[in-house]
């Protein structure tokens, strides 16, 4: 397990925690890897009750991390732009594989909450934020969408019209509003995030585990999420081999305006 994914059993409780405070816990290739390892833990744990996943020091997590997006090519050789459908899949991957376990998910937001993160956060069942938490999904300012379920399970959560004022505009908006939108289950000081959780779980721990279990599979099977996966790699695909998203990776890592072409 790398350490920028830390673990940690409590009882009936599994914890995992994004450990990259020094860059706001930006998402590289290696904590998703990290991710899927302590999801694929959590799985195969008896007697567990609820996953518990927050971020260490100032923010949940910022996102993906820019550069690890511009270091696809040493990832994935250097034609990876043609593999960008298997690429995309490997990534919702993990995160269908956390939104599939039969225990309630509970995430706990700080700071920001931005784009792969917010992206994480949807795959749960119950997000918690401390107040002024910042949440958003940026993508189309780079020039591509939220791929990684981003698209299709803000959709499913807060319906067309709102998943698509966030997407269309990429805007950062804070947590009472979001609670407002449905988007969060409660807001809250930050120092209370723990508190909220454990009350949270010790009261889903009064019901029988399997048909809490059940329960979310039913209501997760509501929604045809595999399809909104499949657009969503499908749009991406195409967006990665943009002038645009180039356009825009590069004005982010230079801290300028994009100059959009659209092509």
């Amino acid at each position: 397990m790398t350490d920028l994914i830390l673990t940690q059993q409590h009882d009936t409780v599994y914890e995992i925690v994004l450990n990259r405070p020094e860059k706001r816990n930006a998402i590289n290739l290696e904590m998703l890897r990290g991710l899927e390892t302590a999801v694929a833990t959590a799985n195969r744990t008896p007697n567990l009750r609820a996953v518990l996943i927050r971020g260490v020091g100032s923010a949940f997590s910022a996102g993906i991390d820019v550069s690890a997006l511009l270091g696809l090519a040493q990832a994935y050789g250097p034609h990876w732009q043609t593999r960008m459908r298997s690429i995309t899949d490997e990534f919702q991957a993990i995160l269908t594989r956390l939104e599939r376990l039969e225990l309630p998910t509970i995430a706990l937001l700080h700071g920001y909450c931005l784009g792969l993160a917010l992206e994480l956060a949807l795959a749960c069942d119950i997000r918690i934020a401390a107040e002024g938490t910042r949440l958003g999904l940026p993508e189309t300012r780079l020039g591509i969408i939220p791929d990684v379920g981003g698209t299709t399970r803000l959709t499913r959560l807060l319906g067309p019209a709102r998943a698509k004022e966030l997407i269309f505009t990429g805007r950062q908006i804070e947590a009472a509003q979001a609670e407002a939108w449905g988007l969060l289950n409660y807001v809250l000081p930050e120092a209370g995030l723990e508190s909220k959780a454990a009350e949270l779980v010790a009261e889903i721990s009064q019901a029988a585990p399997l048909a809490v279990g059940m329960a979310k599979r039913v209501i997760d099977g509501l929604a045809d999420v595999d399809r909104g996966l499949l657009l969503e790699g499908w749009a991406q695909s195409q967006l990665f081999s943009s002038a645009d998203f180039m356009e825009g990776a590069q004005a982010f890592m230079q801290k300028r305006p994009p100059r959009w072409q659209g092509r």
